[in-house]
């Protein structure tokens, strides 16, 4: 996946980045648990967290945990621990869908002492006191807020999945204009939130996609709407369209269908239409954004409608690090091969409300 909030907008030198930090090419080979941790070869990176859950009363959250990494200087050697090689970053947000509230918060660090990273051998990633701990094909998730906080237990039900063709998913025209994509597409969860004081206990399905890359778009494409959905079948897709100027679709717009038993299908611009309905204007930056969307995929036989339970879940900080972006909760209705469908999931949508992140 994307990511709306990618850190700083680093002013840079595309030659002299490319001779620091390596490019996403074809024939990578992927190997985990390795390439679930730190890829600091390339300038950016990030895991993604998002999921549906529901307490045992049926009160319906969203939730989304995010960090990101991004190379700042490799030509030089560090003569402190606090000498600033990468800045990390995280977002945290919760949809109190019911409660018809979103609230997000972020942070920005640099590794420093151990305040920020990603590890192997510890076999996690944090930010302070936000963090995943991975414990063979189960994580632990925990995150703390001034209003709310969680702690989930996440376990994969499939093999991770690896977008794109031939190791990497391209993004734009040229060589290393692409990442390397992986994703956990349906990873059962199971623990409490607690928020304003009263916890639930919620159980559901979250998501998890990792990139790392160090060119990603081009200057001609002005933001992105990403979908992944879980359907009730025990498939799932994740689909992705990228603007331009011109008001165009990016011909390498793409997507992966993954089947109940994790067979997946690379989905080319031409397999998929996003058809844009109702538009949810922001209050705090003017944005329109679509929130319900018609989603068809012929050679699937799939034909759904994507609605949100919640229109306001827009992440919108006061600061040039992270540009707004809308991320929430979803819900699908529809038919696939003319048998009825239902689903959760997770739509992102930038340059919406200003220019993107990596252009």
């Amino acid at each position: 996946m994307f990511s709306g909030g990618v850190l700083v907008n680093l002013r840079r030198n595309s030659f002299a980045v490319a001779l620091v930090f390596r490019l996403a090419l074809p024939g990578y080979h992927y190997e985990f648990p390795r390439d679930h941790f730190n890829h600091p070869e390339f300038q950016t990176e990030w895991w993604y967290y998002t999921g549906n859950l529901h307490a045992s009363d049926g009160r319906r959250f969203g939730f989304e945990l995010t960090f990101f990494r991004q190379g700042v200087d490799r030509a030089t050697q560090p003569s402190t621990i606090w000498d600033v090689r990468d800045i990390w970053m995280a977002h945290l947000a919760l949809s109190d869908i019911d409660g018809r509230r979103f609230f997000h918060t972020q942070r920005l660090n640099r590794a420093g002492p151990g305040l920020a990273g990603a590890d192997l051998e510890q076999a996690r990633v944090w930010n302070g006191n936000w963090q995943t701990q991975w414990n063979g094909d189960t994580q632990e998730l925990r995150a703390v807020a001034e209003q709310f906080s969680f702690d989930l237990s996440l376990n994969s039900e499939k093999p991770p999945v690896i977008h794109g063709q031939n190791g990497i998913s391209q993004k734009a025209e040229g060589a290393g204009h692409a990442s390397h994509y992986i994703s956990l597409t349906r990873l059962e969860t199971r623990g409490n939130i607690e928020l304003e004081g009263k916890t639930f206990s919620v159980e559901g399905l979250s998501w998890m996609d990792h990139e790392f890359f160090t060119h990603q778009l081009d200057p001609g494409q002005v933001g992105w709407d990403w979908f992944s959905l879980q359907l009730d079948d025990g498939s799932e897709l994740m689909l992705f369209q990228l603007r331009r100027k011109d008001g165009t679709r990016d011909r390498f717009s793409a997507g992966t269908f993954v089947d109940p038993s994790g067979r997946t299908t690379h989905l080319t611009m031409n397999d998929f239409s996003l058809t844009p309905g109702e538009i949810w204007t922001s209050p705090a930056t003017g944005g329109r954004y679509p929130i319900a969307w018609t989603i068809r995929v012929p050679r699937l036989g799939f034909d759904s409608q994507l609605t949100t339970p919640l229109p306001q879940q827009e992440l919108a900080e006061k600061n040039e690090a992270s540009p707004p972006y809308w991320e929430g909760a979803i819900r699908i209705a529809g038919t696939v091969k003319s048998k009825p469908v239902q689903g959760v999931g997770y739509l992102e949508m930038t340059g919406y409300a200003g220019k993107p992140p990596l252009l």
